[in-house]
């Protein structure tokens, strides 16, 4: 199963299902209007400027549609009854929208032929659009089902946790590469399907062919449970483990398959058209900021060097989206001889910083190199603050739950920061942390929205501290 190449036939079915449908209703338009405007033949009506231009855009602007509405971000195991909502519902959107931009610029003869216009065209694109994604996604549900194709999944733990996970997995539909053993115990799964230990598994994701990951402990500390969940958050997989009572994951999304509970450890409550959204709306408003900001950044980098010795950004490593470190900038706060030491939170009325630090901290002017952060992918607008390695590992041995946040992009602003503020303490860490946790488990643009109508008010008041 090749999900790129199966995104890439959904894509060009579309654009080409999108080309017939607008050709077809380009020539119901020279029928109904053009024919009495001047155009003499069909020909020279589809070989004029705007008609070609339209031939060329409005496909693009269907395919910009459909990636906004998610559709292309699961290739496999689609819904048929969700595709055929999904797809009722964009078009629907897409035809009013293309209806008032270009076709209400014709001048029919009468006012009915607007009607017969605007209802053709929603028709040939809702019926010719469904019928050529029902038959991909039917040819690809029927291969799974013949199991000439299925998702390859290597299953992390070789014992009695991993037997089990393999007989529920087989019955989902899914190929077992083969089992990973964690330690050196007696492994209970048999000794051909034993691909190596945890010391092989880039060399065995690298070979595949691996789509996914299970995660299938026997007896361990919750602790070291974490500890393998963020080695193989490196892989940029889907993980899953099956739901047990005792398992520390379970606070994660529990999806029952056919009555069989398993946690999509990688999985969050976001949509997929709002995931989407999202992240063309975190680059849209950072290179707004970075452009227009441009004489603000210039002016504190100036204030910041002319207010003590060091350099204008401050930059620290954390750990974000799957477990991956990045660097963090900000505009330096503190003095220059705290660089080096052990790390260290900043308290209030802290004698670190410095009196012009203080001023970008009350109006969290210091996070501003941030939105540098979100262009590159590292961050989002909105989502739980990034911690540093260091935190993070006495976070998760009394809420090993933390792992949840990762598989987010953190942000410059969360929920937790306006509702709980600068956590100093680890303990103040695992209060804020259920505001996060609220904010994973409750994703939405919505949400989103609210969140940064919050951060405005607090950074115009000054209650960034």
């Amino acid at each position: 199963m090749d999900k790129r190449r199966q995104t890439l036939l959904y894509l060009l079915s579309d654009f080409a299902t999108a080309a017939l449908v607008w050709l077809l209703l380009n020539v119901l338009r020279y029928v109904e209007v053009a024919q009495y405007d001047g155009f003499d033949t069909l020909a020279f009506y589809l070989t004029s400027y705007q008609v070609l231009k339209g031939q060329l855009l409005i496909p693009f602007f269907w395919l910009i549609l459909y990636y906004f509405s998610g559709y292309y971000n699961i290739p496999f195991g689609k819904s048929r009854l969700k595709e055929l909502f999904e797809t009722l519902v964009c078009t629907a959107a897409g035809v009013i929208f293309i209806f008032f931009a270009v076709i209400l610029n014709d001048l029919p003869r009468s006012f009915e032929i607007y009607y017969r216009i605007f209802f053709s065209y929603g028709a040939m694109q809702f019926f010719l659009t469904y019928a050529v994604r029902y038959s991909i996604t039917l040819h690809a549900l029927r291969k799974m089902r013949r199991r000439e194709w299925a998702l390859h999944v290597l299953v992390i733990g070789a014992g009695q946790q991993a037997l089990q996970a393999k007989a529920d997995l087989v019955k989902l539909g899914y190929r077992i590469t083969g089992f990973v053993r964690i330690d050196a115990t007696a492994p209970a799964v048999p000794e051909n399907e034993l691909l190596g230990s945890m010391d092989d598994l880039p060399q065995l994701v690298a070979a595949g062919p691996v789509d996914e990951l299970a995660l299938a402990p026997d007896a361990l500390p919750d602790t070291e449970i974490i500890r393998l969940l963020y080695s193989l958050y490196h892989y940029s997989l889907p993980i899953k483990v099956r739901a047990g009572k005792n398992n520390p994951l379970a606070r994660g999304q529990a999806k029952t398959i056919h009555g069989i509970p398993f946690i999509e450890v990688t999985a969050n409550h976001f949509s997929e058209a709002g995931k989407n959204i999202k992240h063309a709306m975190d680059k849209a408003v950072s290179v707004l900021i970075l452009v227009l900001l441009a004489p603000l950044y210039a002016g504190i980098a100036l204030r910041v060097k002319r207010s003590s010795p060091g350099p204008v950004f401050f930059h620290q490593e954390r750990i974000g989206y799957r477990g991956r470190p990045f660097t963090i900038y900000k505009f330096r706060t503190m003095y220059q001889a705290v660089g080096d030491q052990e790390p260290l939170l900043t308290e209030r009325d802290d004698p670190r910083v410095t009196p012009f630090g203080r001023f970008l901290r009350k109006y969290r002017l210091d996070e501003l190199p941030q939105f540098w952060n979100v262009l590159r992918g590292d961050m989002s607008l909105v989502g739980p603050r990034p911690e540093q390695r260091y935190y993070i590992e006495r976070i998760v041995r009394r809420a090993p739950y933390y792992y949840l946040l990762h598989n987010v992009r953190p942000g410059i602003t969360s929920w937790g920061m306006v509702k709980y503020g600068y956590a100093d303490t680890v303990d103040k860490m695992i209060e804020r942390l259920d505001y996060d946790i609220m904010y994973y488990e409750n994703m939405s643009l919505s949400l989103d929205i609210m969140i940064l109508i919050y951060t405005v008010k607090i950074v115009l008041t000054g209650k960034g501290v």
